[in-house]
């Protein structure tokens, strides 16, 4: 298999590669490399958080006591804090990419937020546990998880007082995309819905009393439907594969909807809704590869700052710095914008993020000092080009021998392929060719400032 398509192969399914990782995968067929990838993803590791604080915070002490609630909500934004790292953490080290990578991709389609730590944990695990499983199967969970009843309002679905939110996004975010239903269809699905509600564990709890048992009347059947009952109806129409299959091709392929290779991935999905069946196809086609679909996509923040540390190792040793890089480059994980979640794209690129993402390698690596100020609070924080009195270097261990290790006989030609997918121009590779031939910690900094390892 080509280097290049190894490559672009492991940034759209993973994180990107070593060099020498590259070198031992190029040598094998794309079958096995693809094979290789499912393979490694096949188990189901949720994430590990420490969650004995909850003890000091039991249902009864918080009922009555509007200061504790305060307290345990407090409590709560910390710990999600602390559950961010240990996920990015996971994503740097992980041997299991592609389960990851379809994580993250599905966190970002099946939008939920929650400070709950303990529950947004289990809707985390709900994520990687049908990350690659059957898609029906997958939506049934997600209306069922406490995160996104409470995120949807699902816990305020009564017979007498319908709320339409949940319904809404599922018909028009999760399933059939905009202008494929009707507002009708929206109440009808709502009704279904009614009587979803948890327990204070996060387990799921139907309310029977407040369940509208009545005649629905959706997408041209009458029955007396729950929410699964709804789903189902959903999945028998095409335009779910459809929606589905796009969102996807315009996450791992290309932005530009190529509707010849989405009718193929459709024919391949609809019906099983087998989601790992549909990633073999995509990974396993040709058109996968072309040309026009490598090195095109703009790196995501969390990909930008995971791509560093899986080159080289590195770790932060003041979380709030962690967290304070990625208020900066507008993607803090586990804490989506809205309900539509991050545009991406060349919605990365802002005037907050542009500076930061090219000098992110030397303030990593180099531990090169950067200059931020606030314009009235955090979410208004940036990098400047001024000195003020914010200026500061980050606090981060760099394995620099696991670098050398890994680099160890290998040219400057050969880590430069490994970290640049996409084209460079002439004047790039001239300022390139002065670097010399040695893949050493000064040249690594400076391929990842250019602007083309952006690029994947």
């Amino acid at each position: 298999m080509k280097q290049r398509h190894v490559l672009h192969l492991y940034w759209r399914a993973g994180f990107g590669l070593k060099p020498k990782e590259l070198l031992e995968l190029s040598e094998l067929s794309k079958e096995k490399v693809v094979g290789n990838l499912f393979k490694e993803s096949q188990s189901v590791v949720p994430l590990e958080k420490d969650l004995s604080y909850l003890k000091s915070y039991p249902q009864s002490l918080l009922k009555n006591n509007k200061s504790k609630r305060r307290e345990f909500a407090t409590r709560n934004r910390e710990e999600t804090k602390i559950l961010n790292t240990i996920w990015l953490k996971r994503l740097e080290t992980t041997p299991r990419v592609l389960r990851e990578r379809m994580t993250l991709f599905w966190a970002n389609h099946f939008v939920c937020k929650d400070v709950a730590t303990n529950h947004i944990l289990k809707y985390n695990t709900t994520l990687r546990t049908h990350a690659l499983g059957n898609f029906g199967d997958f939506v049934k969970a997600i209306s069922k998880e406490v995160s996104m009843i409470k995120y949807l309002n699902l816990n305020q679905n009564k017979k007498d007082s319908p709320n339409e939110n949940f319904a809404r996004e599922l018909l028009e975010l999760f399933t059939l995309g905009e202008g494929n239903y009707t507002e009708k269809d929206i109440k009808e699905s709502a009704r279904a819905f009614t009587g979803y509600h948890y327990k204070y564990d996060g387990s799921f709890r139907y309310i029977k009393v407040r369940h509208d048992n009545g005649i629905k009347k959706f997408f041209g059947e009458e029955g007396r439907f729950n929410g699964d009952d709804i789903i189902d109806i959903i999945l028998s129409q095409k335009q779910c594969a459809r929606h589905v299959c796009e969102k996807i091709y315009g996450y791992f392929v290309n932005s530009d909807i190529n509707q010849n290779h989405v009718d193929k991935m459709v024919d391949v999905f609809y019906g099983n809704y087998n989601i790992e069946k549909l990633m073999r196809f995509v990974f396993m086609s040709d058109w996968f590869y072309d040309d026009v679909n490598i090195g095109t996509k703009i790196k995501s923040p969390i990909d930008l700052i995971v791509g560093i540390q899986r080159t080289v190792p590195v770790y932060f040793t003041k979380t709030n710095e962690l967290f304070r890089l990625q208020n900066l480059l507008d993607q803090f994980l586990l804490f989506p914008p809205n309900v539509a979640g991050w545009k991406g794209g060349k919605y990365w690129i802002t005037t907050n993020s542009l500076m930061l993402r090219i000098k992110l390698p030397s303030m990593i690596l180099e531990k090169e000092s950067y200059t931020y100020q606030y314009r009235g609070n955090l979410k208004n924080l940036r990098i400047v080009s001024v000195k003020n009195k914010y200026q500061e270097k980050l606090t981060v261990y760099v394995d620099w021998k696991s670098y050398r290790k890994s680099v160890k006989k290998l040219s400057l030609n050969t880590l430069k392929e490994t970290l640049i997918l996409c084209d460079i121009n002439r004047g790039t590779e001239r300022y390139i060719s002065s670097f010399g031939k040695r893949p050493s910690k000064k040249n690594l900094v400076k391929l990842m400032s250019l602007p083309e390892y952006q690029m994947c």
